[in-house]
């Protein structure tokens, strides 16, 4: 893999196409650390600035609005929220299209007793240009778990605590992750689960 295939299909060709795509992953990068911020502080109306205007909020609808709606429901579940993003993965599709992995480890404060549950994700982004800015397009959520301070995580524990996200277990969201285990069985054989 060469140093440009590592951010993905579009190489530049020219001088100012290194640049902008410096700038460009500069920004998307700023994109999802601002995202995490003005989701703890529950500025819902910068969140939905970050999407792309005809963002599909649900299943049955699409648009900012929708988007304001279904993030004031979700974000009310709970009182305090801390979003830790890291490991930004980024690939460049063209100048104005890429595609993007994040981590994120969430802690979350339940409003009815005040305790905290800890969990890990991935973001599965998809972002574009539009009129000169950066959104993202589409975002797919993927977990580890999510679990009480106290307790040690189990494979998929906590995934149905927000079933309107639609979330699916990791590793078993990577294809990759089956053909490694198809190909090299041990004792640590993969297993699927029901409904992922």
């Amino acid at each position: 893999m060469s140093p440009d295939e590592r951010l993905g299909e579009w190489a530049p060709a020219t001088i100012e196409e290194r640049l902008d795509r410096m700038e460009s992953y500069a920004a998307i990068q700023q994109l999802v650390s601002r995202y995490a911020r003005a989701l703890d502080a529950r500025d819902i109306d910068a969140v939905v600035s970050m999407f792309s205007p005809q963002v599909q909020a649900t299943s049955d609808e699409s648009g900012r609005d929708a988007l304001v709606r279904y993030l004031s429901v979700l974000m009310s579940r709970m009182r305090t929220s801390v979003h830790l993003v890291c490991n930004h993965v980024i690939d460049f599709h063209d100048a104005d299209r890429a595609s993007g992995v994040v981590y994120c480890r969430d802690e979350l404060e339940r409003p009815d007793t005040g305790e905290w549950v800890v969990g890990a994700i991935q973001y599965w982004d998809d972002y574009a240009r539009i009129d000169g800015t950066w959104c993202i397009v589409r975002r797919r959520i993927h977990r580890w778990y999510l679990t009480d301070w106290l307790e040690r995580p189990t494979p998929g524990a906590g995934v149905e605590t927000f079933p309107q996200i639609r979330e699916r277990l990791l590793p078993d969201a990577y294809h990759s992750w089956h053909a490694f285990w198809e190909a090299n069985p041990g004792p640590w054989e993969a297993t699927a689960i029901d409904g992922v």
